[in-house]
């Protein structure tokens, strides 16, 4: 595993390794479940102190990039979903890292009304909508239960294609597909509704997403709620100066 070290560069010694190795798990060079060198063999090969790589490796397995396993070794984790901050849907974030995506339709309902939803999507409060619901799993375990709300334009939309793909390709194949999204993160437990669907006990933390996707022409064209098993899914930014 190559790693190039910049010494007399403005970037602290530990976030260049940090923000190189991060880069090889995002880019597949480095695989979930693959073991990295051990802090010692890296500061060896580095010619760097053990506390600076420690520091870039904490910061790592703190943000569930890796994990340190007893009796094995530091190793990508292969249990937690990241997501980057761009606009990509669950589904397009399981495909990119491997992990097996499929789609459970939990209710697929048209010509219902939702006032709070209307007026997200900025149509009249008496609109007909389509209301969609679904469990996405990742190699048969369960990662999120997610609400969507969308125009009754979509009433063609069938189980078949949202057990397929992912939601923002599908809005794209019937031509008008999200290209931004305003996101609220939070947190909340598990009823006892979505404790069953995510195979979690009851009032266990759950991540929470409120979603509202704009097509090109800034026009709101879907809003979603949904929750994801803390354990099995992150959510990733970066931040620079």
């Amino acid at each position: 595993m190559q790693l190039v070290i910049d010494r007399d560069g403005s970037v602290p010694l530990y976030a260049q390794i940090a923000d190189q190795l991060r880069a090889k798990i995002d880019s597949g060079e480095l695989a979930p479940g693959e073991r990295i060198d051990n802090e010692e063999e890296l500061a060896a090969a580095l010619e760097l102190s053990r506390p600076t790589v420690a520091r870039a490796i904490n910061s790592l397995v703190g943000s569930g990039l890796l994990v340190r396993r007893r009796g094995f070794g530091t190793e990508v984790s292969s249990s937690v979903q990241h997501r980057r901050t761009e606009l990509t849907s669950l589904f397009e974030d399981l495909v990119r890292n491997g992990r097996q995506p499929s789609t459970r339709v939990l209710s697929l309902e048209r010509g219902q009304r939702n006032a709070r939803a209307a007026n997200l999507l900025q149509l009249p409060a008496d609109s007909p909508l389509v209301h969609l619901r679904r469990l996405r799993l990742a190699a048969r375990t369960p990662v999120a239960v997610m609400d969507n709300w969308l125009p009754g334009e979509f009433h063609g939309l069938t189980e078949a294609e949202l057990a397929t793909d992912g939601l923002y390709a599908v809005l794209r194949a019937h031509n008008r597909g999200p290209v931004s999204a305003r996101q609220r993160i939070g947190a909340a437990a598990a009823t006892t509704a979505n404790a069953a669907l995510l195979q979690v006990r009851r009032g266990a933390p759950l991540m929470t997403m409120d979603s509202l996707g704009f097509d090109e022409a800034e026009l709101p064209v879907e809003c979603g709620s949904h929750v994801y098993r803390a354990d099995v899914y992150s959510i990733e930014v970066m931040v620079r100066s």
